[in-house]
C-alpha cells in the first residue's frame, strides 16, 4: 500500500495526517509544542507544491507521502494516471491510496497559513495555525483511521478519497 494525503499547500493537514498516520501524534488535546514539532508543518513553500513528500513507513511497513496541490485541479487526475500506468506496467498488486485532507480545514488554518507561508506574518499567522490545527486534529485523526480501512477494504488499486464528510464545521464538535 502507497498512501498519498494532500491538500492545497501541503504543509498544514497534510503534516498532521502523516503524523498521526505513523503514530509520531497520538488523538489528545495538541499543544502548541506538539503542533509546530510536526516535520514539515508549516515549513513548505510555494516552490514545494507538486512535489511528492515522503513522510516514512507506518507499523505496516507502508511508505506514506503528501502533497500541496495548490489550487490546480489536475494534479490528482495527474497522480492517479500516473499511479494507474506505473502498476500495470510493472505488474504490481500494490495499492495506491490518494486521501484529501483539505475538508478537515477550519478557517483559522486557512487565515493563518495565507498571514504565515503567503505573506510571511508568522507574529499572527502561527498562532493562528495553532488554534485551527487544535480545532481540527480530532477530524484528520479520524480521516487517517478511515484511510487505512478503506485502503484494506477497497478492490480497487488507486482508491481517490475526497473525504467531504470530514469537512470541519464552525460551531459544532466536530469528532464522528
Amino acid at each position: 500500500m502507497i498512501y498519498i494525503y494532500n491538500d492545497f499547500g501541503g504543509t498544514h493537514t497534510t503534516s498532521l495526517a502523516a503524523a498521526y498516520h505513523l503514530r509520531l501524534l497520538k488523538l489528545s488535546e495538541l499543544t502548541k509544542n506538539d503542533i509546530l514539532s510536526v516535520p514539515y508543518f508549516n515549513q513548505l513553500t510555494k516552490k514545494e507544491a507538486g512535489q511528492i513528500l515522503y513522510r516514512g513507513v507506518d507499523e505496516e511497513n507502508n511508505p506514506v507521502y503528501t502533497i500541496g496541490r495548490r489550487s490546480s485541479k489536475y494534479v490528482v487526475p495527474a497522480l492517479i494516471d500516473l499511479c494507474t500506468i506505473l502498476l500495470r506496467r510493472y505488474g504490481e498488486k500494490e495499492k495506491v491510496i490518494i486521501s484529501n485532507t483539505s475538508p478537515t480545514v477550519p478557517p483559522l488554518m486557512t487565515a493563518g497559513g495565507f498571514l504565515s507561508r503567503e505573506l510571511g506574518i508568522d507574529s499572527i499567522g502561527v498562532p493562528l495555525l495553532v488554534k485551527g490545527a487544535q480545532q481540527c486534529h480530532d477530524l484528520i485523526y479520524h480521516l487517517v483511521e478511515e484511510t487505512k480501512q478503506v485502503s484494506k477494504a477497497s478492490h480497487e488499486q488507486v482508491v481517490v478519497m475526497e473525504n467531504k464528510k470530514y469537512q470541519y464545521q464552525i460551531g459544532k464538535k466536530n469528532i464522528l
